[in-house]
């Protein structure tokens, strides 16, 4: 097996053949978050060819907001499979995904100089708008607020608030995360990432920190928190960079960096940098591989 890693604004041509296994944690609020993410392996994948199954992983990392039993958090083990799979803009460097209702997408794209935020049509993969970005700005996660779609910009404190239906710029605003990586929300708070194991909790007003929580798994703080969406009362998330276990001739792909949920129709899709593809995925729940123990089937360099 070959985990691969490149920086973060550094990529090559992206492959978005999808494989599947993931974990779910519980929590207490007053005790660090822990989580578990997903590896590789051969189960019912829908439409795909079962040897595109083979090929790459996705990790996510399940944050649960809800209150759990006083014995601990206890983690659960999902698996997915692929209901329906969608065009994708190839040149699109996602950062950051969203479900707007009425079979639209919104999506943010980084690269300096090529940063956008974009309504895209689920069906076809056509970008009906797109708003460009400045060239010293490289986009990152986007999440809905009301009227209002926010986005963060890799190494600045610095966000954009733009309108939800002509993509218009119409203000800013400056966050307490060390760098703007994910963002997502419950409709009442923003939850925010920063590459570190803290998931910050933010007013959507002054954009204070409201609550920091480092996430764990095995008391081991996971790094590199990227790509956020709530998804039923937990906050989803993928760990940036971790890649394919198995390499079969490929030069290089990039990785899953976009996640998007449809509230009313109960739809979760994912897609990555330079993907040609998004996917529609069900989750399922699975026995834990290795008494529980993923570190032993996902080698992980969020770890520490």
């Amino acid at each position: 097996m070959a985990v691969g890693f490149r920086r973060k604004g550094q990529s090559k041509r992206a492959n978005s053949k999808l494989s599947s296994s993931m974990v779910s944690p519980s929590s207490t609020r007053s005790k660090p978050i822990t989580f578990s993410r997903l590896r590789g392996f051969t189960g019912s994948i829908g439409s795909l060819p079962s040897v595109l199954v083979l090929l790459y992983v996705i990790f996510f990392v399940f944050v649960t907001w809800k209150l759990a039993s006083s014995q601990g958090p206890i983690p659960h083990f999902y698996s997915f499979d692929v209901v329906n799979e969608f065009s994708h803009d190839p040149e699109a460097f996602t950062q950051g995904l969203l479900y707007d209702g009425n079979g639209t997408l919104l999506e943010s794209t980084g690269i300096y100089g090529k940063s956008t935020v974009r309504k895209v049509d689920l069906q076809s993969g056509k970008v009906e708008l797109s708003y460009t970005m400045g060239k010293s700005f490289f986009g990152e996660g986007l999440t809905l607020f009301g009227e209002r779609l926010l986005q963060v910009t890799w190494l600045t404190n610095t966000g954009f608030i733009y309108d939800r239906y002509n993509l218009s710029k119409i203000g800013r605003f400056a966050h307490p995360m060390n760098d703007g990586w994910g963002l997502a929300t419950d409709g009442k708070v923003i939850f925010g990432s920063d590459g570190s194991s803290t998931l910050y909790l933010l007013d959507p007003v002054t954009w204070k920190a409201m609550k920091k929580t480092t996430v764990k798994y095995n008391d081991h703080e996971i790094s590199l928190l990227n790509e956020l969406e709530y998804v039923n009362g937990e906050v989803l998330a993928n760990v940036w960079q971790v890649q394919n276990l198995l390499k079969l001739g490929h030069t290089g792909i990039d990785v899953l960096n976009g996640i998007a949920w449809d509230e009313k129709n109960k739809r979760l899709f994912v897609t990555g940098k330079l993907w040609p593809k998004l996917y529609e995925i069900r989750l399922r729940p699975v026995t834990p591989p290795f008494n529980g123990n993923i570190e032993k089937i996902c080698p992980i360099r969020g770890f520490r």
